[in-house]
């Protein structure tokens, strides 16, 4: 019997049985499900599931926000649901996006949704290499750490893992995600970090040049190739004869797929990269230190709409490309920290007979989210107190205004940034002057959060009385 046994048959009866789900899926804190029909699906029943902090409803898919622990959750609906990839694939599918006009909101709607199971999977293999990477720097440059040294060569071969080999991560997921065999996105990556191709200058295919890049650490030339593969693949599979599509159907695929990814798209991805990464730069010149802390008021927000997912790849490419991000790298820390501000604060204001029990989980909701998951504190305490949201607000937005005077700047790449997280600041040389600059930034963000919305939370009540 797994913890979470009792969740998972709850919100199987509430979604109309494993006959109604077509894909299961989750991110750091939301057990996502899609269905086939919404009709079937009891809304009001979800809000009401054991040991969540509430649901999000995103039209076929329902996801259920969970916690860290959102994986075991995930396993123990699985076994007790007995769903497993493919099934239900052939059932009739309510059309609920026929009327719905295919605007702004629509777009990143569907990207939200795309990046999500593609990212958040790579999250474990990014927190390790990136604290790693930071530990190791603080060592050689401060305790003499040999570079030499069988030490130093694990703790870079973690980073190498968690990093390097990203298009081999991203092939596979993002292969998940199009429901076709992870093998062949995570083959596609595997193509493209390979030391015969990686960074080599002068290759060609039967005479046409292949431009020479370094695929390593990269985002955007494997996603083009597995979205190219998708189309290839599903083609290929129609025409081969069944009696040969074992061998044949990869083969032919990747004869097709491999030369077009080097000689164009993977070259193509690398172009946006440092497009992004230019026009990011740009925004930060032209609007200054001000970006930061709209950003990081807007972060929560960007959260709830999943548009954070869509951020990560720019974050990662601006990294890989210049060394640091600047604009992305700040505004989850800032606004982390002020939703676990707010969080406390807001529960030193519970009043009533369940207030002992609800301080505790509101509380553990709080630490949760200065530690960097704040989706149990935003939608489970925050989101029904408009006061408890301005008082977030503020703090990120005095948080990330001292972030953007100080010019702070993030070097690794790690998931879920809060206040175990201050090591990304840890610059190649092993500087501890951006660290100093992010614990005082955490500093201002938690004393401006919790204060403010203590005081209009405070406020509120002596007005209602």
């Amino acid at each position: 019997m797994g913890n979470y046994d009792e969740m998972s048959r709850y919100i199987l009866e509430s979604i109309g049985g494993s006959e109604n789900v077509t894909n299961v899926t989750h991110c750091a804190t939301r057990l996502r499900i899609e269905v086939a029909k919404k009709s079937n699906v009891n809304l009001e029943a979800l809000k009401t599931v054991p040991n969540s902090a509430g649901i999000v409803d995103k039209g076929r898919q329902v996801q259920i926000i969970i916690g860290p622990k959102v994986n075991d959750a995930y396993n123990d609906f699985l076994a007790l649901s007995g769903w497993k990839p493919g099934m239900n694939a052939n059932a009739e599918v309510e059309d609920l996006g026929a009327n719905q006009p295919h605007n702004a909101k629509w777009a990143l709607d569907k990207v939200a949704g795309f990046m999500a199971p593609v990212f958040m999977p790579i999250v474990p293999a990014m927190i390790v290499g990136g604290m790693i990477l930071a530990l190791a720097r603080v060592g050689i440059n401060y305790f003499g750490l040999d570079t030499s040294t069988g030490t130093v060569n694990i703790c870079m071969a973690l980073f190498q893992a968690g990093f390097t080999y990203f298009p081999i991560y991203i092939g596979y997921t993002m292969a998940k995600q199009l429901k076709m065999p992870e093998i062949y996105g995570a083959f596609l990556g595997a193509v493209l970090v390979c030391d015969r191709i990686n960074g080599v200058e002068g290759l060609s295919f039967l005479g046409i040049p292949i431009p020479q890049v370094s695929y390593a650490s990269t985002v955007f030339p494997v996603m083009l190739g597995v979205f190219f593969m998708y189309y290839v693949y599903k083609f290929v599979k129609k025409i081969m004869p069944e009696m040969f599509t074992f061998f044949g159907t990869p083969l032919l695929t990747m004869i097709i797929v491999i030369p077009i990814e080097l000689i164009v798209l993977g070259p193509l991805g690398t172009y946006l990269s440092n497009g992004v990464a230019e026009v990011c730069m740009w925004l930060s010149n032209t609007l200054g230190f001000i970006t930061q802390p709209l950003l990081a008021a807007a972060y929560p927000y960007m959260v709830m709409f999943g548009i954070d997912k869509g951020i990560t790849p720019i974050s990662i490419a601006m990294i890989a490309e210049q060394g640091y991000d600047v604009i992305f790298g700040n505004m989850g820390f800032v606004s982390n920290i002020a939703v676990g501000a707010a969080t406390l604060a807001a529960t030193t204001q519970l009043k009533g007979k369940e207030s002992k029990a609800m301080r505790g989980l509101y509380s553990s909701f709080g630490i949760t989210a200065l530690c960097g998951v704040t989706e149990p504190a935003f939608y489970g305490a925050l989101i029904s107190r408009p006061k408890a949201l301005m008082g977030t607000a503020c703090g990120a937005l005095a948080g990330g205004l001292l972030a953007g005077i100080f010019g702070l700047k993030k070097y690794v790449q790690i998931g879920c940034p809060g206040l175990m997280t201050f090591i990304m600041y840890i610059d190649d040389t092993g500087s501890l002057y951006y660290v100093v600059i992010g614990a005082i930034v955490a500093v201002v963000t938690i004393v401006v959060s919790f204060t403010s919305t203590k005081i209009l939370m405070s406020r509120d009540e002596k007005k209602s009385r």
